[in-house]
């Protein structure tokens, strides 16, 4: 089964997350920056909420994403709001590609909001939940 990990961040919270999903699947943590570049079975796509939407450079990742996904699996970190998700999903639908019913989400800091997140056991859940994805 072919797996990638793709993540953006500004405050390195979703790096975190994207790093023990990545070691869960055996696989590499890379930036939005990096394309896909043959076809996956598991996209796990990291990103946050920046002004209560999904950044640009997340929409223009999934916009350039010119390979097969079998399937996307969201994940992300917010302090007040509760993930992507919608977004994610309303993104890559309309690129054509499946997007999982589940999604991995903790809370991240901003300013004194969720001070500490994501913590270890964020980092625990977010493999956790990589290794249930992929069975």
């Amino acid at each position: 089964m072919k797996i990638a990990v793709r993540y953006y961040t500004k405050t390195d919270h979703t790096k975190k997350l994207a790093e023990a999903i990545a070691a869960a699947a055996g696989v590499e943590a890379k930036t939005t920056d990096e394309p896909l570049t043959e076809d996956v079975d598991i996209l796990f796509l990291g990103s946050a909420v920046y002004a209560a939407q999904l950044d640009a450079n997340v929409k223009s990742f999934i916009d350039g994403i010119g390979v097969k996904v079998g399937k996307l699996v969201p994940f992300s970190s917010a302090a007040i709001l509760s993930g992507t998700y919608k977004q994610v999903k309303k993104a890559a639908e309309e690129k054509g590609i499946y997007v999982s019913d589940e999604e991995f989400f903790c809370k991240g800091q901003f300013k004194m909001v969720s001070k500490g997140r994501p913590n270890e056991q964020d980092l625990a859940d977010a493999a956790a939940f990589a290794k249930k994805i992929i069975g």
